[in-house]
């Protein structure tokens, strides 16, 4: 059985960081990645990392605000400079690294396996 586990999440003012992680019962050879979702909108990627951790990609919004970086099976996410834009329930995803993945990996359905969330809330 699967599992990913999101921690890390909570709540801090406009400015601040927070880092997440994920730890995930997986053999390390998947492509990963964080999402999230804000009340009312679509889930979005935010960060995706290769297998090997060597590939690194961004939503335009996080982009030198964010890092995602992974160790084996645990998948981090370095948020630093807040903005209450960046509030929303965070997911962790795992999936094939397929030949596409590269210029999908911001979309939802090339992830099968996803953990419960933790709550990003900034003021």
């Amino acid at each position: 059985h699967v599992q990913l586990v999101e921690s890390g999440g909570g709540s801090v003012q406009a400015g601040g960081s927070l880092r997440l992680s994920c730890v995930a019962s997986l053999d390390g050879r998947h492509c990963m990645a964080w999402f999230r979702q804000a009340p009312g909108k679509e889930r979005e990627g935010v960060a995706g990392i290769s297998a090997g951790g060597g590939g690194t990609y961004y939503a335009e919004s996080v982009k030198g605000r964010f890092t995602i970086s992974r160790d084996k099976n645990t998948m981090y996410l370095q948020m630093n400079s807040l903005k209450p834009e960046d509030t929303a329930m965070y997911y962790c995803a795992a999936g094939g690294c397929w030949g596409a993945w590269t210029t999908t990996w911001y979309q939802p359905q090339g992830y099968n396996y996803w953990g419960e969330g933790t709550q990003v809330t900034v003021s």
